[in-house]
């Protein structure tokens, strides 16, 4: 499994869960249709309560993002337009806002970046 959940963060862990349930959506990792893991394996893997767990996923269904079905198991339905779209907004700050904090670390400073980015985009 691929989440990264941080119990030390002051935000609740099944918000996290459901956060980055969502983003590995997105990302393709869990195409509509995939099985995600049981509510019992995923909250051994994190190594938590399996409330916590259930309530991600209990939250999940009920903005149709994940469907569970008695006796085969929970699978992704997708993510609807509006989720998708603010999801990937999500993670397109989180990525700007990693590229400018390792090209600050590196001694570089916005404008430096902002003139990279441009000449990149032309050379493609």
């Amino acid at each position: 499994m691929l989440l990264a959940i941080d119990p030390k963060s002051g935000v609740p862990l099944y918000v996290q869960i459901k956060e980055e349930l969502k983003s590995l959506i997105v990302k393709g990792v869990y195409p509509p249709g995939a099985q995600l893991p049981t509510v019992r394996q995923l909250a051994v893997e994190l190594r938590i309560n399996s409330n916590t767990v259930a309530r991600a996923y209990t939250e999940m269904e009920r903005d149709g993002i994940i469907s569970t079905q008695q006796g085969r198991g929970t699978f992704v339905c997708g993510l609807p337009d509006t989720l998708e779209a603010d999801a990937k907004e999500q993670q397109l700050n989180a990525l700007l806002e990693r590229l400018l904090g390792d090209a600050y670390s590196l001694g570089f400073q916005a404008q430096d970046v902002f003139e990279r980015l441009k000449q990149k985009l032309r050379s493609e």
